[in-house]
């Protein structure tokens, strides 16, 4: 007898894994403890001396190295900065900024319909040999899309390959494995780069004031990734997963669309919408168009000529951010007028609007999270934490790739307790980005590590906010199909792209390639 999600649910790792993540507070308040931990913490390393010895800081007057100090984060100064500065302190966090811009457009490609025709034409008319693939790489792409990919891709994929006389389950699972385990693997830098970049930019600052974010400082190494995971999740799909379901039966509800011509033309595209989607893709190809002739025009805006060698391209990194915005925008406009999704201007307002709305929570979230990192930085704590961190693992004298590796492992596990991509690099970042620096690691390369271990097993955790989705979609297929079936049916997933992950990220650093442009794996003279 099949087991139900609640019986699965209390058994195994998985179920341990799930009554224990069940059992956390919501992300925002564990910021809020982290918080009051953090002000003890401070006062008894202020009393106790805690201090390091900056390794670039010199005193301007003696020349001496400067002593940094624990600071007690209930000092009259620092109660005082934190209500005085709190507006500043959470408008002036980082990946505020950055993600709202990047949404304003993509909220409009996403509401227009231009994200979800688009990968619906892309799957839809695969041939059959090349389906899997088809789905792993719009999947990945998909992520462009955020929320999007989920609920139009993966059930669309369980209807195509049930059309194709295959079983939808593999083909939910692919493209789940896609979206989710592939979480960072894409061609294009997007909103995601332009959140955890943020965070980044917050801790190497720590460090290194002047330091600052570039969208594309993983675009090589993440482009990589997807080409990467696309045999890897053909492979587990075609020779692992879908043996394993065997032959599917149609069961209720499912038995009315599987394998049927209707299955697969109702996916067709409307008249209409091609015309969108030639009209978007001219449109974006205009934005791109443009962001090329700022660059290698005389006198480029986009190009500092009067700085050094190295930072004249500076300003056509930072300006990726509004590049997206407009990207997204121009699209989905110009596909939402030609598809009758867009009216008018007014319609676009509400859209972007509507955008703003999907993120009311992450700025709740983002108000806790910037609280938490600028005390960290007020204490010293994470500084005085990462010089002393860098000076033990230097005496270990581990190599580099072993560093990065650890920090996966370190990653995976914390994700099957915190799922928020952004919550869990809020509270790695500001020690493990300094501290690497310290060792000659860029903050770009420790992104890299991070983003690894994040999406890897995203797939396989319970906590994950759309796994009880993804858990439906199958069970409309497949009633019988439980939760501890689903966790078990993407852990192949799960190890295979965390092993080739890790793979290309130990390989990229020992080759010293460079992760984006203008973003080196050490940082110079390291």
């Amino acid at each position: 007898m099949a087991q139900t999600g609640t019986d699965s649910a209390q058994r195994g790792i998985l179920g341990w894994v799930e009554r224990t993540g069940n059992k956390l507070p919501d992300p925002v308040f564990i910021f809020f403890y982290l918080i009051l931990a953090l002000i003890v913490i401070s006062v008894i390393a202020a009393l106790a001396g805690a201090s390091a010895v900056h390794p670039t800081q010199v005193d301007a007057e003696t020349g001496a190295p400067v002593t940094i100090t624990a600071q007690s984060l209930l000092a009259a100064e620092n109660i005082r900065r934190l209500w005085v500065e709190m507006p500043a302190t959470f408008t002036h966090f980082h990946p505020l900024g950055y993600v709202l811009v990047v949404m304003l457009g993509a909220g409009v490609a996403e509401r227009s319909g231009l994200f979800g025709t688009a990968m619906r034409a892309s799957v839809a008319n695969a041939p059959a040999m090349l389906l899997t693939p088809m789905v792993a790489l719009v999947a990945m792409m998909g992520n462009l899309a955020a929320d999007a990919a989920y609920v139009v891709l993966v059930p669309l994929a369980g209807i195509i390959y049930a059309a194709a006389g295959r079983h939808p389950v593999a083909g939910i699972a692919a493209a789940f494995a896609g979206v989710s385990g592939g979480f960072s693997a894409n061609l294009l830098p997007g909103q995601l780069d332009a959140l955890l970049f943020g965070i980044t930019q917050e801790a190497a600052q720590l460090l290194d004031a002047d330091w600052q974010m570039n969208i594309a400082g993983n675009w090589f190494f993440m482009a990589v990734l997807l080409i990467l995971y696309i045999p890897v999740i053909w492979y587990v799909t075609d020779r692992i997963i879908e043996p394993r379901l065997g032959n599917y039966v149609p069961q209720g509800e499912a038995a009315m669309i599987a394998g049927t011509p209707d299955a697969a033309a109702g996916q067709g595209l409307t008249p209409a919408q091609r015309k969108g989607l030639r009209r978007g893709g001219l449109a974006m190809l205009a934005v791109v168009a443009l962001w090329a002739v700022m660059a290698l025009m005389p006198g480029a805006p986009l190009i500092d000529a009067d700085a050094t060698p190295e930072a004249r391209m500076t300003p056509f990194y930072q300006s990726l951010v509004a590049g997206f915005f407009l990207l997204f925008l121009a699209g989905g406009w110009a596909y939402g007028k030609a598809a009758g999704t867009i009216a008018d201007h007014r319609d676009v307002v509400k859209m972007m609007s509507g955008a703003m709305g999907d993120l009311a929570y992450y700025l709740v979230l983002a108000f806790a999270a910037a609280h938490f990192v600028a005390m960290f930085g007020w204490s010293n704590l994470g500084l005085i934490f990462a010089i002393h961190g860098a000076s033990g693992l230097q005496a270990v004298a581990l190599p580099t790739p072993v560093l990065l590796l650890l920090i996966v492992l370190l990653t995976t596990v914390l994700n099957l307790f915190v799922g928020s991509a952004s919550a869990k690099w809020a509270l790695l970042a500001p020690v493990l980005v300094p501290m690497l620096m310290l060792l000659g690691v860029s903050a770009e390369t420790t992104t890299a590590a991070y983003r690894v271990g994040d999406g890897a097993t995203n797939i396989i955790s319970p906590l994950m906010v759309y796994f009880p989705l993804i858990l439906i979609y199958c069970q409309r297929w497949v009633p019988s199909f439980g939760l501890g079936s689903l966790a078990a049916m993407m852990l192949p997933y799960s190890l295979w792209l965390l092993v080739f992950g890790c793979a290309l990220l130990a390989g990229w650093t020992l080759l010293d390639l460079p992760l984006g442009p203008n973003a080196p794996v050490h940082l110079p003279g390291g």
